[in-house]
């Protein structure tokens, strides 16, 4: 990525995107590793924090759009990492949930996912690094 100042990069919205996008190929060349994407890790985080989610309400939570996170859902499934199964609640509903070979993986993600917190946490400082999750959160509500 260059670092030639553009009339473009003077934009918070375009150092937001260009910030995402080499913290997104970085952490994507590590999980390459281990066989996965960023979108898998983000499923698979969802999943292991919570009960089970909905197609929809996981689309929303790992930002994708609902035909791509059928796809990506779908090619989990058949790998053996998450399974489909109906909502306790409601048996019309259908829920994802981590199997143990997604928990498993899930945890041997957290590694290089939080080396990449981690190293982002000592480029910036903790108290900045706290003031940016702020912004950021505030800018998406």
């Amino acid at each position: 990525m260059t670092t030639q100042k553009t009339p473009v990069s003077s934009y918070l919205s375009y150092s937001l995107a260009a910030a995402h996008r080499k913290l997104h190929i970085d952490l994507n060349r590590e999980l390459k590793k281990l066989g996965v994407q960023v979108e898998t890790w983000r499923v698979l985080q969802s999943l292991q924090s919570a009960e089970g989610h909905t197609m929809s309400e996981l689309a929303e939570i790992v930002l994708m759009n609902p035909p791509t996170l059928t796809k990506l859902v779908d090619r989990m499934v058949a790998d053996g990492l998450v399974q489909r199964q109906l909502a306790h609640e409601d048996q019309r509903r259908v829920q994802l949930a981590l199997t143990d070979l997604g928990a498993k993986l899930s945890e041997e993600i957290m590694h290089h996912v939080n080396a990449q917190n981690d190293q982002i946490i000592e480029t910036i400082g903790e108290e900045k690094a706290l003031l940016l999750r702020e912004a950021l959160e505030s800018l998406s509500t």
